[in-house]
């Protein structure tokens, strides 16, 4: 400490310099970790952690498995001299200032549209079919469909063919979805029920759920290698299934066929399509060996002004509960198609009669 020795050191100090700590400390020194009777670190489990004042002691906490902030209220403690004041108010409830209100429904779950009923439209179900299509799962809970095409004024008066436009109903009455032709003016008026035409199907929401594609062809039996056909595709783009026009003299006949051209069932309609004095006018739709009947596409009786002046036509389709989703959207697409090729008007002039030829 004292570079030179020949210097007396100040009153009060020591002559020799101190001595220097030692790593590892001296057998006499504290060392590290201390020795069984010295205070250690952590204490021992019969120890307070903590210096706390005379007579007071910690008591453990109590959980309450209901409230997990409702508990005994802890003693101040003193750490260090700061007070330590358990609350037992905190967190405040929601009740009070700082917190929003209370989520009552977890996001990403399915909330009922509370506006749908108001506005005619049927709900979304609550259970929906395992792949089914967006959109189609309207379809899992109904039987029965009620097509209804809206009165075009200029129609009735001119005869102008204008793009024809339908409500689909269920027996309820809510509406399900709503379909537009998509065409041409020249298309519809030169080739009148033949004509071709693309259609879509939209929900509530005015998405387009289901596109129907009606390619040019004919209907009679003079032309048995060109026949009608009708192609849907749910969602746009991918294909569900087709109806196809067979050959035959007196009776329509239709086969239905899935994604995989694969035949499903049959339709079958009478010989006379006229609809007189309030009678349906049923096209059967059949099993594939054509033994079962398994549902309907009946032509309604819509009055009698609407039947002679105008094309605006009411039907009804049956089906099965149980039966794929795919398929009643191809149910949907023979019964636009039997629509246009029977009771479309050309010019006021009604196209439904006895026979194909």
């Amino acid at each position: 400490m004292y570079s030179n020795p020949n210097t007396a050191p100040p009153p009060g100090f020591s002559p020799y310099p101190p001595s220097q700590n030692q790593y590892p400390p001296a057998a006499n020194q504290i060392q590290y970790p201390p020795a069984a009777n010295q205070n250690q670190y952590p204490p021992a489990a019969n120890q307070n952690q903590y210096p706390m004042s005379a007579g007071q002691q910690i008591q453990p906490y109590q959980h309450d498995q209901y409230n997990m902030y409702q508990h005994q209220q802890m003693p101040i403690q003193h750490n260090q001299g700061y007070p330590i004041v358990q609350n037992s108010n905190y967190p405040p409830p929601y009740s009070q200032s700082g917190y929003g209100q209370v989520i009552q429904q977890q996001p990403n779950t399915h909330q009922p549209v509370p506006q749908a009923a108001a506005d005619g439209w049927m709900p979304i179900p609550q259970i929906i079919p395992q792949n089914c299509p967006n959109g189609l799962q309207y379809l899992s809970t109904i039987n029965q469909l009620l097509v209804k095409q809206e009165l075009e004024v200029i129609e009735a008066l001119l005869g102008f063919e204008t793009n024809n436009k339908y409500k689909i109903k269920n027996s309820a009455g809510q509406k399900v979805f709503y379909a537009v032709e998509d065409n041409d003016c020249c298309t519809r008026n030169c080739c009148g029920p033949i004509r071709p035409f693309e259609m879509k199907i939209l929900d509530n929401f005015k998405n387009e759920v289901i596109h129907l594609s009606r390619p040019l062809a004919c209907q009679s039996c003079f032309f048995p290698c060109c026949l009608q056909r009708i192609e849907v595709f749910s969602p746009p783009g991918c294909l569900v299934g087709t109806v196809e026009q067979d050959w035959s003299i007196l009776t329509p006949m239709f086969t239905i066929r899935n994604g995989a051209n694969e035949e499903v069932l049959k339709i079958e309609g009478p010989i006379c399509r006229f609809g007189m004095c309030g009678a349906d006018v049923e096209f059967k739709i059949l099993s594939k060996d054509q033994s079962t009947v398994v549902g309907r596409i009946s032509k309604q009786w819509s009055g009698l002004l609407r039947e002679v002046f105008t094309d605006s036509d009411y039907f009804g389709i049956t089906f099965p509960m149980d039966l794929d989703v795919r398929m009643k959207a191809v149910m949907m697409g023979a019964c636009f198609l039997i629509d246009v090729m029977f009771y479309e008007k050309r010019g006021n002039r009604e196209s439904d009669g006895i026979g194909l030829c």
